[in-house]
């Protein structure tokens, strides 16, 4: 089995403080390079990849979803969901994914795992998916300390877990030939970015080891990172085998224009280009 196709996906955007994103950055050395809202925050994208090989449809983390049941859109600036909607203009339904990749258990990239029935009970979006995630992570979602218990929601990933459609990962894995999740700890336990062979070319989804591209500056690591200085070294790590492979990376957070791309070397300095990825048809 070959990995056929590679998409990214939508599921609209995300609205974060941009002093939490940039951490110890000073503002005076960010504030020229991105726009911010009256709030003080920076709107960034909630990209997801679909991956297609072999009569599998795999897709790597699902955003926010549909439920906002503790009252989050106006706090984070979410729009109504779109991942449905950019699997519908591929032809596909919830049922026609058979795999689920998860970074991580906050809420911006497994909300869209689970949705609310007519009756309130919530089930999973893709019934008939396996769902993986680290065991590490999974087990800091269910018991969050102080300092993060408001970046999980429980009804995002039980349901997942109680319906036996949860796989937990204990390290480096092969979920399908052409695709394997390494762990990169940093942004927390568990997190687990995502290597996808498509021909001869690799790419990377970083998911919140590099958000988005300001995240290339090594030293710009986000406020909320539980293990900052793991944070810095897998991310060298990662950065520099992009450069010397050629890796495509795929951002999590990036904005239009800025969702991928790769890293060269000129005149002795790393520089990003970016360049465009497939993308579903638009639809009225």
């Amino acid at each position: 089995m070959e990995l056929r196709r590679l998409t990214m996906l939508s599921d609209g955007i995300i609205k974060m403080d941009a002093g939490v994103m940039f951490g110890r950055i000073a503002k005076s050395q960010w504030e020229d390079q991105v726009s911010t809202d009256r709030r003080n925050r920076l709107t960034m994208g909630l990209n997801c990849v679909l991956a297609q090989a072999g009569g599998h449809n795999v897709l790597i983390d699902t955003g926010v979803g549909h439920k906002d049941p503790d009252g989050r859109r106006d706090q984070y600036g979410l729009v109504p969901s779109r991942l449905l909607k950019d699997l519908r203009a591929m032809g596909l339904s919830p049922k026609d994914i058979d795999t689920v990749i998860l970074s991580r258990l906050d809420f911006d990239h497994c909300g869209g795992c689970t949705r609310l029935d007519r009756t309130g009970n919530f089930l999973p979006t893709f019934s008939r998916a396996t769902y993986y995630v680290q065991q590490t992570c999974f087990e800091d979602a269910l018991n969050p300390d102080e300092r993060f218990f408001d970046m999980y929601r429980e009804e995002d990933f039980l349901p997942i877990e109680e319906r036996g459609q949860l796989a937990t990962l204990n390290g480096d894995d092969q979920i399908l030939p052409g695709i394997q999740v390494k762990v990169a700890g940093g942004p927390c336990r568990g997190h687990q970015i995502v290597y996808l062979t498509l021909g001869g070319e690799r790419a990377c989804y970083l998911g919140d080891l590099v958000p988005t591209p300001h995240h290339l500056d090594l030293a710009c690591i986000p406020a909320f990172d539980r293990h900052p200085e793991l944070t810095l070294q897998t991310r060298r790590e990662v950065l520099n085998q992009a450069e010397e492979e050629g890796l495509l990376l795929l951002f999590a957070h990036g904005g239009p224009g800025e969702r991928a791309g790769y890293l060269e070397r000129r005149n002795g300095r790393r520089r990003f280009r970016p360049v465009g990825v497939p993308e579903p048809p638009k639809v009225a």
